[in-house]
């Protein structure tokens, strides 16, 4: 017989994790405390480092890094705590990248209104199902979401996994950064001010926010998601009548159907790779909040939160060739179309026009939570890299993907359309693979079995059924060898590379489809 979970005022009073480099239970100065400020530093960049860490915790702020947060060090539940899921995924995807990758649909694919807005619908939907199950994980393990991911691939071959993840949140980091600088250059009088500038001043402010750790994200994201809401519903209202509802999709049937499951592809691609960060954003929620609550916050959130951008993305690309001010934008780049979807209708001198820009300059501005979201578990990431790794304070390793990111979009912003077309859908590829093969696991493998907390109550069961001892998230001794996983990850990988279908790449089994291939790779490599 299993023996009970002791209150959480009990587990004050355990001993430290085994194999972690956390503070012992209560050690840390507050819930965000960071593990390493006592160890005495050699290097005076790195006391200037922890001093710093320790004005973050004197004010309640975040130090932490991977460490493991334990349930006392959980937020209280409150009303609120039920709604900030919904609110943090409505202001991270209710942004201009996702305006910009609706586009896609009639521009590239060639795909009609209604092809586009449906393949976008169901692509969001399919992608929000897994990323809603990743994040469960955040609350039950109190574990950022690639440490968790070492309990099926094991120490070692879960940092192929986080390598990957921070491609992905440092490439949309970049095109973040790339649209907001287009959006401000258009703004500008004859678009004087350079794509540079924005790209600059966009990578400033999410630096400063992601610096100070979750809770001054949170804050931010309680209320980001609003002015891009107002400014895309007037986007809306000032340009709907130009939307091309009645073209057909080019192509004939196949070629159609192909760039149909192609298009779908893409946006279930932006989706779902927000499964490597998901468990990330609530850690500090205690285990006993509900999974199928978060789950379904967050796959409602994500629904609403990607369609509705998309839709207003496809219905201006869907009037691309017949107002001339739409084909200029886009010509000049995605995100003045934006700004011409605003000013389209007005004369230089017309107070709409001032107003439209406005707006233009909020949805830029808007794109700051979306890039704040992969910035701040970039930092995460790299320090699940390894124990040496994690002796990096969190906040040098966001600086670091900053300037990394900041440093490649300056050097493609030119080439959003391409980045677009093929680093989303590839970088789809092994978020799909490796959420298939936890769901494996915990459905086939794990099923009989409860979750263990791994704080002195090992034999309790809660959560979606399986069996991890949370304590071992950084004992390699204590985690599987994931050679299993590991091995079904590269076959799903072989099976990605037969049904790819990218701008310099074809595998054989995408060519059976369409004129120009379909890229099935989402679903047949999983």
């Amino acid at each position: 017989m299993s023996s009970p979970s002791p209150p959480f005022g009990d587990e004050m009073k355990a001993p430290k994790e085994s194999g972690s480099n956390g503070p012992a239970v209560g050690e840390s100065e507050n819930r965000f405390g960071y593990s390493n400020l006592e160890t005495p530093s050699s290097s005076r960049f790195m006391t200037y480092v922890n001093n710093f860490q320790r004005t973050l915790i004197k004010y309640n702020f975040e130090a932490r890094g991977v460490q493991r947060v334990l349930p006392h060090e959980c937020d209280t539940l409150t009303w609120r705590s039920y709604v900030q899921p919904f609110f943090l995924w409505c202001s991270i995807n209710m942004a201009a990248q996702n305006v910009t990758l609706g586009m896609l649909g009639p521009i590239i694919f060639g795909l009609s209104f209604k092809d586009a807005l449906l393949c976008a619908f169901f692509g969001s939907l399919i992608g929000g199902i897994g990323v809603a199950y990743i994040a469960t994980f955040g609350p039950i393990s109190g574990n950022r979401t690639l440490i968790t991911a070492r309990y099926t691939f094991g120490y070692y071959p879960a940092k192929v996994l986080v390598i990957l993840d921070l491609v992905v949140l440092l490439g949309y980091s970049l095109i973040d950064l790339v649209i907001a600088g287009q959006i401000l250059s258009a703004v500008s009088a004859d678009g004087q001010m350079s794509v540079v500038v924005g790209i600059i001043v966009l990578a400033i402010i999410v630096w400063l926010i992601t610096t100070f750790g979750i809770a001054v994200f949170n804050a931010y994201s309680s209320y980001a998601f609003l002015p891009q809401l107002i400014a895309f519903c007037v986007l809306y209202g000032v340009s709907s009548h130009n939307y091309d509802l009645q073209t057909p999709s080019v192509g004939d049937e196949r070629t159609v159907i192909a760039n149909r499951i192609s298009f779908l592809g893409v946006t279930l691609a932006a989706a779902i790779t927000w499964g490597g960060a998901a468990g990330d954003y609530f850690v500090y929620y205690p285990p006993t909040f509900p999974p199928m609550v978060l789950f379904s916050l967050t796959l409602v959130s994500l629904l609403c939160s990607f369609t509705f951008p998309y839709g207003l993305g496809i219905g201006l690309a869907s009037a691309y060739a017949s107002v001339p001010a739409y084909e200029a934008g886009f010509t000049k780049s995605p995100g003045a179309l934006i700004v011409a979807g605003f000013t389209e209708n007005t004369s230089p001198s017309d107070f709409n026009t001032g107003f439209g820009k406005f707006l233009s300059v909020v949805v830029a501005l808007g794109l700051v939570a979306n890039t704040a979201a992969p910035t701040y578990s970039s930092g995460i990431d790299f320090q699940v890299l390894g124990k040496s790794f994690q002796k990096v304070p969190r906040v040098i390793w966001n600086s670091v993907g900053v300037v990394i990111y900041t440093v490649c979009a300056l050097a493609g912003r030119d080439h959003l359309a391409e980045i677009f077309t093929n680093f989303l859908a590839l970088m789809g590829y092994w978020v799909i693979i490796w959420i298939g093969i936890t769901l494996e696991e915990q459905f086939f493998f794990r099923s009989r079995f409860g979750f263990r907390t791994g704080i002195g109550d090992k034999d309790s069961r809660r959560g979606w059924g399986q069996t991890y001892d949370w304590s071992a998230w950084n004992d390699p001794g204590r985690l599987p060898h994931g050679i299993a996983a590991f091995v079904a990850f590269l076959v799903g990988w072989v099976g990605a590379i037969l049904c790819m279908a990218q701008v310099w790449y074809i595998g054989p089994i995408a060519s059976l489809l369409g004129e120009h291939g379909a890229d099935v790779s989402l679903v047949l490599g999983s």
